[in-house]
């Protein structure tokens, strides 16, 4: 199972567009709603998480995608749940992706160290002992970063190419109209 989790002020579009790019891609996706199953983006648009973070089992994660925005990923860092689930996921050899400010988490937690990454402009600092890399999305191993909104749909196409094929992240981007 694929984690995605969503608190109180997270980035609509990095959410949402990553989790439409996965579902088409047929990857088995579940929300994961921090503190509530009804959560608030950070432009007001109310969603239902599939789940509540304490709903979340270990024994079939696959990955866990982490969304920015202001304040969801304070929000995210605070949760006891959201961080054992990453700090698993490292000890465990699974795929974890995080877009924007989220990947300042992945830096706090020292996960970073050696590894390229990126993220929304002015949280560089955050990122504890990464080489900064540039573009819009940056897989490095197992990490997936993303710089912002607009890299959504391409951070949602990486985490394909990483989980199922080139071809189906090809085959998706033409389907859905991207350059």
């Amino acid at each position: 199972m694929i984690y995605l989790f969503l608190a109180n002020g997270f980035e609509e579009v990095e959410a949402l567009g990553t989790l439409d790019v996965l579902r088409r891609a047929e990857l088995e996706v579940k929300t994961v709603g921090v503190g509530s199953k009804t959560i608030t983006g950070s432009h007001h648009v109310t969603v239902t998480a599939d789940m509540e973070q304490s709903e979340v089992l270990t024994d079939n994660m696959e990955m866990v995608i982490l969304p920015g925005g202001m304040p969801g990923t304070l929000n995210l860092e605070n949760s006891p749940i959201v961080t054992a689930c990453i700090r698993y996921c490292a000890e465990n050899g699974l795929p974890i992706a995080a877009i924007c400010a989220a990947p300042s988490i992945l830096g706090h937690m020292g996960l970073l160290k050696g590894k390229k990454a990126l993220c929304f402009p002015g949280f560089e600092q955050e990122l504890e002992g990464a080489e900064l890399a540039e573009g819009l999305v940056c897989r490095d191993g197992l990490l997936i970063t993303g710089k912002g909104p607009g890299a959504a749909l391409e951070f949602g196409f990486e985490i394909v190419r990483m989980l199922v094929d080139d071809e189906t992240a090809q085959r998706l981007r033409m389907s859905m109209q991207c350059p």
